[in-house]
């Protein structure tokens, strides 16, 4: 469609903008170790890719050698910051007006490339060619447009479980997130470039749209019949002719009236158009994007009716997160296939991404202002293939969140006062965690500058990184804590936890074989729920662990709830072990120091003996005090020199230790390490454990699995107990068997 744009005397469209900033540090960022480009230019806004590696610290866990010269240190392992080098991928969005300015930006800023080529795509990749070259001192190579926007959407669809939403006007939450399907096609596309802008500024349209009345402009059904037309089932307030009533009316319409009629006369040609496609090709799934959609309510809300009416509701109509970028990811994948990009898994790196933003006139001045400046995605490599586990019994309808926080407006307003009351304490932690380092109370300050702005952009536009959820908010914390080089805050915490456990592992064990076997079963199911207790994520715990250092693990056994629990499916359980013993279970674990070494270890201990083999699977990485892979291992080991069952379940490989390819609080299901997810399927696994608020209450808490499952939590959150109808300290005991086993009744329904 042609493009017919009206400047006026006050602005220019192509007056290049040689005052605007750009600090290396906010925007074009880790630019000196930049590898290779793309860049995709439309009509309007210009897409820059690149990618990088990034030098970002880790922390490292070392175990000390107790029979040689480190036998005097009293600690089981030491701890050590290392340089890692990952990559990333950035892509950078922003108006053609300051193209200039960035390719100069660029060059002034580019250290040691080897590139030589930038692959480009898009209407203004010709347009443009010379100035980039003359700036850059790079080849242009030019591809198919078409063939980068379907490339772009097939990254982004496989890599960003929220990266396609419906629109749904009036709806608590407008935007409704899809969880994508592990399969991700067939699919239409429909890609809605700035060639619809036929007015000044095109922006300026959509603000005039949103503020009329169609109905003024526009022909209705009820306007010739006088009500609806019952024989042909079409209702009155159907657009029966587009500007109708201006056609035949001599006078002067309201200018934001006819912009609205235009944008809705223009929605229902593109909608009918898309629908007539995907009939054709009987596809159910139509993906529209382009800078014609950019998160504006109004447009999104008519594409959408347009597609429900001329389908009947059979063709979903879906928007994308990141559809401005489509173009420069698939131009980026064009120019690195011989590096191979899709064959590792990306995650995006929320504190380097500026999220969706809605541009809609009514949203809040402070959100309304970046529209036309700059946005940015960041996606880091993955070392570790990540699949879905191969238990999830229909694993396309799987959701790993139990409550979504923007649909949930009282739950939102909770959480994000929570997370931002907590921030001075992760502070505290963070600089703790690096007594030695002088700067770490200035990159601690940045960190908690940074969450909080993150957490002050969710309030407004909750909907910025897809669905919100705890699960998101602690992951977003965790990435801004890396960003300013804070791999394990609570690193010392946890060492020192594991080490004053462990003296009491024994004692633990001897105590728990005195008992008689039915008492030691329930004995067994209190440790793990004691032991969970001690979570530093939760500020009622940390305010007792910080206040008492004394509060050990039998008291924790009676700040316990008493039965029956909250949620109590204890008596199933306590029957299915009268029966043979489970083949292979798989125990997600969590907390480090008394939860894994004197609740979760007895716990597997007595599963050993009874014949089943176990995996324990710990986060491949630091999140809270949960317990690390690394970590787990050297604690194991040291279990092992005190414990022969323990041993030989080792030995005989009965006992394995596996990472989870998470580095997060809670767990998402659909994304494990390949190694495990392979480790369950040639074990025959069939009891599923998964332990903790944040893996079995904010995650997993419904999740429908193909063989039985225990889960089980303690909730130390006051707000959360109330909601459930508990009080602090209450019970989960969630024990499930698969439908068309036979198992015994047990209510385990609560109102998250």
């Amino acid at each position: 469609m042609a493009e017919c744009v009206g400047v006026d005397s006050s602005t220019s469209a192509h007056t290049m903008d040689k005052s605007i900033i750009l600090p290396p540090d906010e925007i074009f960022r880790n630019l000196e170790n930049a590898k290779r480009f793309a860049i995709d230019i439309g009509g309007s806004l210009t897409k820059l890719a690149y990618y990088s590696t990034v030098q970002h610290k880790v922390a490292k866990v070392r175990s000390f050698d107790h029979t040689a010269k480190e036998a005097h240190s009293d600690k089981l392992y030491e701890i050590s910051v290392q340089e890692e080098v990952t990559a990333r991928l950035h892509f950078i969005k922003f108006e053609n007006t300051y193209i200039e300015t960035c390719l100069d930006f660029i060059k002034d800023h580019l250290v040691n490339t080897e590139t030589k080529v930038i692959k480009a795509t898009g209407g203004g990749a010709h347009k443009f060619k010379d100035l980039i070259e003359k700036k850059l001192g790079l080849k242009v190579d030019k591809e198919d447009e078409m063939t980068c926007l379907i490339k772009g959407c097939n990254f982004v669809l496989r890599n960003i479980p929220h990266e396609a939403f419906v629109y749904t006007k009036h709806a608590d939450s407008e935007f409704r997130f899809q969880t994508t399907h592990p399969d991700i096609f067939p699919y239409l596309l429909v890609n809605i470039g700035s060639g619809v802008s036929i007015v000044k500024r095109f922006d300026e349209l959509l603000q005039l749209a949103s503020k009329g009345q169609h109905t003024s402009v526009d022909m209705l059904v009820k306007d010739i019949y006088g009500g609806s037309y019952g024989s042909l089932g079409l209702t009155g307030d159907l657009i029966a002719s587009s500007f109708g009533k201006s056609a035949t009316a001599d006078k002067e319409f309201p200018k934001e009236d006819m912009a609205k009629s235009l944008l809705h006369m223009i929605s229902n040609d593109i909608g009918q158009l898309a629908c007539l496609y995907a009939k054709l090709h009987n596809l159910s799934r139509v993906y529209f994007g382009g800078f014609f959609i950019r998160g504006h309510p109004v447009t999104m809300h008519t594409i959408t009716y347009s597609i429900n009416y001329f389908t009947k509701g059979e063709v979903q109509a879906l928007f994308l997160r990141h559809e401005g970028y489509l173009g420069a990811i698939g131009a980026f994948l064009k120019g690195a296939e011989e590096d191979n990009p899709n064959q590792y898994r990306w995650v995006e790196n929320y504190a380097g991404s500026s999220g969706l933003m809605s541009v809609s006139p009514d949203m809040n001045p402070m959100q309304r202002a970046r529209s036309g400046t700059f946005d940015m995605l960041e996606m880091d490599r993955l070392e570790r293939q990540l699949v879905k586990l191969p238990l999830l019994q229909d694993p396309s309808s799987y959701i790993p969140d139990t409550v979504d926080l923007t649909e949930d407006a009282l739950a939102r307003e909770y959480w994000l006062f929570c997370f931002e009351d907590a921030l001075d304490g992760v502070v505290q932690r963070a600089v703790a965690s690096q007594p030695d380092l002088p700067e770490a109370p200035e990159r601690a300050e940045k960190f908690r500058q940074k969450y909080r702005h993150k957490l002050q952009t969710l309030r407004h536009q909750p909907f910025a990184y897809g669905s919100l959820t705890v699960r998101s908010l602690l992951d977003t914390r965790e990435h801004c804590l890396n960003e300013f080089n804070f791999p394990d805050p609570y690193s010392k915490i946890k060492q020192r936890e594991n080490d004053l456990a462990l003296k009491y592992y024994l004692k633990a064990v001897k105590a728990l074989e005195k008992l008689e076997w039915e008492d030691r079963q329930l004995a067994l199911v209190s440790g793990v729920l004691a032991g969970n207790v001690f979570d530093w994520g939760a500020k009622a715990v940390s305010d007792v662990l910080e206040s008492d250092p004394e509060f050990g693990f039998e008291e924790a056994k009676r700040q316990l709830e008493e039965r029956p629990w909250l949620v109590d499916c204890y008596d199933q359980w306590f029957e299915r072990l009268k029966g043979p013993p489970h083949r292979c279970a798989l125990f997600f674990v969590d907390n480090s120091g008394v939860d894994i070494i004197l609740g979760v270890i007895p716990f597997v201990r007595e599963l050993l003996s009874r014949g089943t083999e176990v995996v324990l699977a710990s986060n491949s990485g630091p999140a809270l005090n949960d317990v690390t892979n690394g970590e787990l291992q050297i604690l194991t080991e040291r279990i092992a020199a005190m414990d022969p069952v323990i041993q030989s379940g080792l030995r005989d490989e009965r006992l394995m230790l596996v990472q989870s390819g998470s580095s997060s609080p809670c767990l998402d299901l659909s994304r494990l390490d390949k190694v495990l997810a392979t480790l369950v399927r040639e074990r025959k696994t069939d009891l599923v454990i998964i332990e903790g608020m944040g893996r079995a209450i904010h995650t997993n808490y419904y999740a429908m699995l193909s063989c039985e499952s225990l889960k089980m939590a303690v909730i130390k959150n006051s707000w959360l107990a109330d909601r459930l109808g508990g009080k602090l300290f209450s019970v989960v005991f969630k024990y499930e068997v698969p439908a068309g086993k036979p198992s015994q009744d047990c209510s385990a329904s609560i109102p998250l």
